[in-house]
This record gives structure tokens, sequence and C-alpha cells, in this order.
């Protein structure tokens, strides 16, 4: 009978010849192979396939390392992935900020011009709107849907030059808006973004608050501070009583009083919500983008005559004040 031959390696062969003879572990000795069993077992390996013949093979897998970097290789395509899906959701959220910026600009300005139209008093609907304003912020410290800011009297000694500035601001708006276009009211205000550095820079320096509390504070200090000034001057004169003298239509003046301060506050929370998100050069541009928006919905709604001196002098204007904001925002890029 021949006997039976085998040798072991890292490619593992067993090979037989007939007769068949029944391969018994005792009759392995680790000292004729000189193959050390236990170095195998640590090792991954792919299950035997057998075939027609009488041998077959037993390879490692693959190396440790080669493995482990599969494994790691799909975390970091899903943390790619789910970068770009949150990078995409912050530029629509981003993008319907925006939006609403020039809506509720827009739908504050037709509001506002109509019942400065009929009603011919400024400092009253100025009130009436940073009264609409500071019930806003009121629920919104109120309900905790936004954190109630625990301010030091520093810090409202440094707001109330911007309250004033801001009250004053409004006030001249709408006095504007009760006298000329509004398409006039804002190639002015297009020079906002000028005296906002300015002004920033000498009032209010580095003081750390967010841009939705620093509004809510103005808001509430431009209501205290426009609220006497307005009963002093021009009285009480939003009474139904009072409206009802004058011939006015009561529900028409208030519904549009109380839309216009609505979307009044509304547009202005929402741009410093865009502002906690850009900076402030972007802002500005995208500052420069709602005027135009806005003078073309207010010429297309009120149907305002514009002629072409007038159409090439608020050209120049937004064009001086778009390229004011591109210089600087290479500047800061330079810088």
């Amino acid at each position: 009978m021949q006997s039976s031959t085998f040798t072991l390696s890292p490619s593992l062969s067993i090979s037989h010849h007939k007769p068949r003879t029944r391969f018994h572990p005792s009759r392995f000795h680790a000292s004729k192979t000189n193959v050390n069993v236990a170095s195998f077992s640590s090792l991954p390996l792919r299950p035997c396939s057998l075939a027609s013949s009488s041998s077959f093979k037993l390879t490692p897998w693959t190396s440790l390392h080669r493995f482990q970097a599969r494994a790691t290789s799909v975390p970091e395509r899903d943390g790619v992935a789910a970068s770009d899906s949150g990078a995409l959701l912050r530029t629509l959220e981003l993008g319907a900020l925006f939006g609403m910026w020039f809506i509720f600009n827009i739908y504050f300005n037709i509001y506002n011009k109509q019942v400065l139209k009929v009603y011919p008093f400024p400092l009253t609907i100025t009130a009436i709107q940073f009264a609409m304003g500071t019930v806003i912020v009121a629920i919104m410290w109120g309900f905790n849907l936004y954190k109630r800011p625990n301010i030091s009297g520093a810090q409202l000694a440094a707001i109330l030059p911007l309250a004033v500035v801001h009250t004053l601001g409004n006030l001249f708006t709408n006095m504007s808006l009760g006298k000329v276009a509004v398409s006039f009211t804002h190639t002015i205000k297009a020079s906002e973004p000028f005296f906002s550095v300015i002004l920033s820079a000498m009032f209010l320096g580095e003081e750390s608050i967010d841009n939705i509390t620093l509004f809510s504070i103005i808001t509430v200090m431009s209501f205290l501070l426009s609220a006497p000034v307005t009963i002093f001057t021009e009285g009480v004169k939003f009474t139904p009583t009072y409206l009802q003298a004058t011939g006015l239509n009561i529900n028409e003046v208030y519904i549009r009083s109380l839309l216009a301060a609505l979307c009044f506050h509304a547009y202005q929370q929402v741009s410093y919500m865009i502002l906690q998100r850009v900076s402030p050069v972007s802002h500005s541009v995208g500052n420069c983008v709602k005027r135009v928006v806005v003078i073309a919905s207010s010429v297309l709604f009120f149907k305002t005559p514009v002629s072409p001196v007038n159409a090439f002098g608020t050209a120049i204007a937004l064009a001086g004040v778009f390229l004011y904001s591109r210089v600087k925002r290479i500047k800061a890029k330079t810088a």
C-alpha cells in the first residue's frame, strides 16, 4: 500500500493518492512539519472550497489593514454626504429668509402708504408700529420663544443712542412716505449701510449682544421714546370717534395700520436674523437688491409716473450703494 503524503505551508495543500487513507489528528506532529499551527488561528480565513480533485487550499481572506480601510471609508462618505445636505439646508433657509425680508418690506410700504395718504399723522403711525413690535417682543420673552436677556445699565446706556436714531429713522421714513412717492423714499434710504457702519462704530462698540436681542431691546426703547412725544405733539387721534368724525373708514384704517405695523416688525426681525447668518457686507448687498424690488413693486402698484431723469437718478443712487458694498466686501477679503 502506498503511503499518503501531505505538506503544510501558508498555502495549505493536502494531496492524497489512491487507495485513500484516513487522516487522523493524532498522526500530525508539528516537529515533522515545522509549522506552528497556533499562528494560523489568528488569521482570518476564507471558507474552504472543495474541487473535483482531492486537494484544496486555505488562504488568508485579506490583510487586516485593507479590511480596516474598507470599514472606515463608508463613515467618511456618510460624513461628506451629511455635510453637503446640511449646507444645502442652510442655503435654502437663507433663501427663504431673504424672500420673507423682501415680501414683508413690500407689503409694509404698500399698507403704510395707503394709511398715511388718508391719515397724515406720522408720529402716531410710528408709535403704533413700535407698540406692535413691543407686543411681539413681550410674547417672545414671556413664552420663552426667545431667551429674555439680562441687560446691565451700562449696556442700556450704550444702546440708547441707537434706539434714538432708530426712532428718528422710522419717523422720518413715515413722514416721507406721507409726502412723496415710495420710490423716492427708498432711494434716499439706500444710503443706510453707510450710516449704519458709522453709527455702530460710534455708539455700540463691542457689546456682547446677539442681533435679535439687540433689535428687541431697541424696539421696546423706541416705543417708550415715541409714545410720550406722540401724545404731547399729535394728541390721541386714533380713536374710533376721531376717525369717524373725519369721515374715514374705521375698519380699513385699523386693519391696514395693524398689518403695516406687523410687516414693519417682521421685516426688521428677519433682517436681523439674516445678519446673524451672513456678513454685514453681504447683508448690505441684499439690502440694495431689496430696495430695487421695493421701488419696482411700489411703482407698479401705485402706478407712479417715473420720468427718465427720475429713473436715471434712482439708478445712480442704487448703483453707488451697490458698488460701495462690493468695495467693502473686497477689502474684507484682502484684509
